[in-house]
């Protein structure tokens, strides 16, 4: 038997880098996925193929002597054999939609799709418990890591989420298209974490007016996507840029793209760590081909849509 499970993608609406410092997010699902497959195996060892390469070794041996982009994987196979006192050892397939590295969670998104699927090998598990084995895998990749990504990937839709793991899940959805644009500039998370912090640790008082700053968006942002107000939101979105901007989290690359966006979306911003990756636009039916004609000039694009669905299981 196989189990199989996904997971969406993510973008953050609002309020990267802030949250770590106990601030709130904004996060968004969308309608790209990362999809596992998993069956267990007589070898005793834990095999994984996905586009970014092949790994096989030793259900013993630790994950940490695996390369980074295999360690969540190999933790939860690890994880699940071990709780369950399994001898079998696990083959696991990964298929994504969207590229790696670039600020759309697909690290989150592979965690909750792994958990899935494997723990799928091992009976039924809720959300919540699949989600708590996500959040630990993903702490062997990044380890100050918040779970909000993760906590997107799981649930879907629109989330408000705090570190502290205050969620809400917008109850009404805005109707609005993205327009997801990758600047092919492969970014470090850690790297650029790294430099966020040496800011605030250099300008502190600089830093905690953008937290109170950001605070007050975040809020205004909440209330203009329940009352689906897409000129607002544009606003408060290039506002948010401004902020990652006196961060230091931009670039020329990405302030370019995002000047191409000016005339034509409602708003853009960068998502995610930034220093490369992508960058979002909002738009509607009205605007949705220019943008993307604006910025397929130069830059690989793709529109998306809200994702309600979150994590999915099933076997085959």
């Amino acid at each position: 038997m196989k189990s199989i499970a996904s997971a969406p993608a993510k973008i953050i609406l609002f309020g990267e880098h802030f949250i770590v410092y106990g601030g709130k997010a904004i996060l968004c699902s969308i309608n790209k996925r990362i999809t596992v497959e998993s069956e267990l195996t007589k070898t005793g060892q834990i095999e994984i193929e996905s586009s970014l390469g092949k790994l096989k070794i030793s259900k013993s041996d630790s994950y940490k002597n695996a390369d980074l982009v295999f360690r969540p994987i190999i933790y939860i196979a690890q994880k699940m054999l071990e709780k369950f006192h399994s001898e079998s050892g696990i083959k696991i397939t990964v298929r994504a939609e969207f590229p790696s590295g670039v600020g759309l969670g697909s690290s989150s998104a592979c965690c909750v799709a792994a958990a899935g699927s494997i723990s799928g090998l091992f009976g039924n598990h809720t959300r919540e418990e699949i989600l708590k084995i996500a959040i630990d895998a993903e702490r062997t990749i990044f380890e100050n890591t918040s779970g909000a990504d993760c906590t997107a990937c799981v649930y879907g839709g629109i989330l408000e989420y705090s570190k502290d793991g205050h969620i809400r899940k917008l109850e009404l959805l805005p109707k609005f298209d993205l327009v997801v644009a990758n600047s092919g500039i492969i970014h470090s998370t850690n790297k650029v974490v790294s430099m966020v912090r040496q800011f605030k640790d250099e300008r502190q008082e600089t830093f905690s007016s953008l937290c109170t700053q950001e605070a007050g968006l975040i809020e205004d942002a909440l209330a203009c996507l329940q009352r689906n107000d897409l000129t607002k939101i544009g606003k408060l979105m290039t506002q948010n840029q401004e902020f990652l901007e006196k961060i230091g989290v931009s670039n020329d690359t990405l302030r370019s793209m995002i000047s191409l966006t000016k005339d034509v979306s409602y708003g853009a911003k960068i998502t995610g760590a930034g220093d490369g990756g992508c960058i979002i636009a909002l738009a509607d039916k009205t605007n949705l081909e220019k943008i993307q004609s604006a910025l397929a000039k130069k830059y690989e694009c793709f529109s998306a849509k809200i994702d309600t669905r979150g994590l999915e299981q099933g076997s085959a």
